[in-house]
């Protein structure tokens, strides 16, 4: 049976990542990076698609479930007739080649195990051949190596083109399992102690936790988030994926599967906010520095999203051998969002690097000439229609939100000009800009009746993007049209309490069959509207509906749907914990005795 996408949590190595289920089972796993192919795909197919899992025979589920500490290592408890176990499951910082440490430790008692490892590269197509060496279990497939190993050895053999393990385990003693990748035609890298590999991969994590400047209300649900977006980052780079995961879907046997294992520019701003904010200096430049190599180039060829290393090429293709979760097809693989005009991201690389420059990050010497090029192609193209930020496929429209992204463009270039009046550029021509920009916004994205902004110039329908409004800067939010749109927004694009980014009733402007679930990056953005607004308690009472949709290990998806209480889309989400960073910092900056 497929399980819930809350039923997952999350392991990585700051190169890749893994979802370990309630159940013990790894189904999805893609190495040895984010994009790579998978090499357990069940998440996406069944079990014969590649699953590991590990759990005491004849058992369901673990009894609870807990990260320990401030880290990325999970502990799930099984309880059973004999007796309990500990599995604690892991990946440490890669030196050389990426390995999967689970541990098995008796607690009380005596308790049988089972470990059942059905490897498939890519994506769940090809089954590898297994082989014994040194006491080992080998597969091969192509370029993909992975050596499996016990310690102690247990017993094991190979059963229906999967490898299985069968031992027990008595009070105080320990089995653990690593699981190596390597090319297939490099020699086997060098064995990791995994007893060793736990205990620095916990000193690892308590150290970075430590650098959190932030002590106020909600702090184990920021740290909590914290630790999520940095295990979303691709470390030797700096990039940051928006989530470890695809085509999980945004409606429950519908067709909205995306692709989220690449590295979105607007998410910079967001990103680099919740970071500096929290005092991740460090994350923050490796971040800033690969935005200014990803965006290097013609301004005319800026792309919306990038690969890891800030690769262009992201073509879509679908997955047909794969099922879908839960039946939800197609699966792809890509993302063909990537050549779509989207000026908002303009705005956002602007706002990125002025606020690096505001809070006094290393300077980098390109940065400006940048930001003068982005600009310079902006002037003469905001005007045009683009696919806007939600990443429609149906018709461009002259979209709100990237004409107040636009604003934001000409508005940072115009203060950090005021701040330094040393560097190049014309104040006067980006002012006209800006105020041009401004007035036409409120003139044709404005609607009087209704009083409220709207999703597109001479649309009557509504975008929760434009709760951003008062955010960036473009009206104060005392200002009626911001109150008009923010209730708007709230009582049409509501849903039980949270926020849908549009209406997708009749003929959605995504130009896409089906619904999806409520937006949960859009309902923090509402707490922060109305935090602003001067109506904390209603603000405070979201963010605290929105922080009981996490999970047991207090991670989110994409969306939410208040009906079924299921998370949706791609988990877990790095959008969604920017914006609980976000809010909760906000919320504490209010509060005096945060």
């Amino acid at each position: 049976m497929t399980q819930r996408i809350e039923d997952y949590a999350l392991i990585g190595d700051l190169q890749t990542a893994a979802l370990v289920g309630r159940d013990g089972s790894i189904d999805w796993l893609c190495l040895p990076r984010f994009d790579s192919g998978a090499c357990f795909a069940a998440l996406l197919g069944d079990e014969n698609n590649g699953h590991w899992r590990i759990a005491p025979a004849g058992a369901r589920t673990c009894a609870r479930r807990a990260y320990l500490g401030d880290s990325l290592v999970l502990e799930s408890v099984w309880e059973t007739r004999t007796g309990t176990v500990r599995v604690l499951d892991f990946m440490p910082h890669r030196d050389r080649a990426p390995d999967v440490m689970r541990i098995v430790e008796g607690v009380t008692g005596r308790v049988e195990m089972s470990s059942v490892l059905r490897l498939r590269f890519d994506y769940g197509s090809v089954v590898p051949w297994m082989r014994r060496a040194d006491g080992h279990r080998v597969a091969v497939a192509g370029p993909d190596s992975v050596w499996l190993r016990s310690e102690p050895r247990v017993k094991t053999w190979g059963q229906q083109y999967s490898t299985c393990s069968s031992f027990t385990v008595d009070a105080g003693e320990k089995v653990a399992f690593c699981l190596t990748w390597h090319p297939s035609h490099e020699p086997r890298p060098p064995l990791v102690d995994p007893y060793m590999a736990l205990e620095h991969t916990l000193e690892d994590w308590k150290a970075w936790a430590a650098q959190c400047t932030y002590e106020g209300p909600y702090r184990d649900a920021v740290m909590r988030s914290l630790v999520t977006l940095k295990a979303l980052t691709y470390a030797p780079t700096g990039g940051m994926v928006a989530a470890p995961t695809t085509s999980l879907p945004e409606e429950l046997g519908g067709v909205r599967n995306w692709d989220y294992r690449y590295c979105w520019l607007r998410d910079s701003t967001l990103t680099l906010r919740a970071l500096l904010s929290a005092g991740y200096l460090d994350e923050a430049a490796s971040w800033r520095d690969w935005l200014l190599r990803a965006v290097a180039g013609d301004p005319a060829d800026l792309q919306i999203m990038y690969g890891l290393a800030g690769e262009r090429r992201l073509p879509e293709a679908e997955v047909p051998w794969l099922r879908g979760y839960g039946g939800a097809s197609p699966v792809r693989i890509g993302n063909a969002a990537v050549q779509q005009l989207q000026l908002d991201v303009y705005g956002e690389v602007m706002d990125s690097l002025a606020l690096a420059r505001e809070v006094g990050m290393p300077p980098q010497r390109q940065a400006w000439a940048v930001q003068l090029s982005l600009l310079g192609f902006l002037e003469s193209t905001w005007r045009q229609p683009d696919e806007g930020l939600w990443e429609v496929r149906g018709p461009r429209r002259h979209f709100v939100h990237s004409k107040v992204m636009a604003w934001v463009a000409a508005d940072r270039a115009v203060r950090t000009l005021e701040r330094d009046p040393s560097l190049p550029g014309d104040a006067a021509r980006w002012k006209a800009m800006r105020d041009e920009v401004h007035r036409e916004v409120c003139e044709r994205g404005y609607d009087p009746v209704r009083n409220t902004f709207t999703q597109s110039y001479g649309s009557a329908e509504l975008d929760a993007a434009v709760l951003m409004i008062p955010r960036v800067g473009f009206l104060p939010p005392d200002d009626p049209r911001v109150v008009g749109t923010v209730e708007a927004v709230r009582a049409e694009l509501g849903h039980r309490g949270f926020i849908r980014r549009y209406s997708t009733d009749g003929i959605a402007v995504d130009g896409l069959p089906g619904g999806e679930g409520t937006f949960l990056a859009c309902s923090f953005w509402l707490a922060d509207a109305l935090r602003m607004m001067g109506r904390e308690h209603e603000a405070r009472e979201l963010f605290e509906r929105l922080l009981e949709v996490r999970n047991d290990v207090g991670l989110l998806a994409e969306e939410y749907d208040p009906v079924s209480r299921r998370q949706l889309g791609n988990f877990p989400q790095a959008f969604s914990h920017v914006g609980l960073v976000a809010t909760a910092l906000a919320l504490a900056a209010d509060d005096p005795a945060g």
